[in-house]
């Protein structure tokens, strides 16, 4: 692969914040993974989760809003999307979440998974303490920033 397209994909990792990114050209295979972890054991093939049970869950509105229409979310550390993709609190279907209100978490745990061109993206905890909310359903499209979790 031509070194000035490596760089380029090098660059474009860093400025969108993604975790991993695997291209494959002819015969050429190149995998960029930003935070040097092993990769994956995650199936690369799309799975369905089915959305789980309806939970208590508030919808984020803009923070540029001023009126008092905004959903009452606790105080804390917002976990925000690195990426465009599909959330997922679970492994696979039928499997325990990663993470619950109540739960304590440290930094570095898993609290999600977030499906982007067919490669699956665990999202960890940036902060140590306790889930507050869950802002999102299973199965649910999210967008780059969009808050995940609250961390108290």
């Amino acid at each position: 692969m031509d070194l000035r397209k490596l760089k380029k994909l090098i660059e474009l990792v860093e400025e969108y914040n993604i975790a991993e990114l695997e291209i494959t050209e002819g015969e050429d295979k190149v995998r960029i993974n930003k935070f040097g972890h092993p990769p994956q054991t995650h199936s690369a093939a799309p799975q369905y989760y089915p959305p789980s049970a309806p939970s208590n869950i508030n919808a984020v509105e803009s923070a540029s809003e001023t009126d008092d229409s905004k959903p009452n979310l606790p105080e804390g550390h917002i976990v925000k999307s690195p990426m465009v993709g599909t959330f997922y609190r679970a492994s696979a279907p039928g499997t325990k979440p990663f993470v619950e209100v109540g739960q304590t978490v440290k930094v570095g745990d898993t609290l999600c998974i977030i499906e982007a061109m067919k490669l699956l993206n665990e999202i960890e905890a940036d902060k140590n303490g306790v889930i507050k909310a869950i802002l999102l359903e299973n199965g649910q499209p999210v967008e780059y920033g969009e808050p995940l979790f609250i961390i108290g």
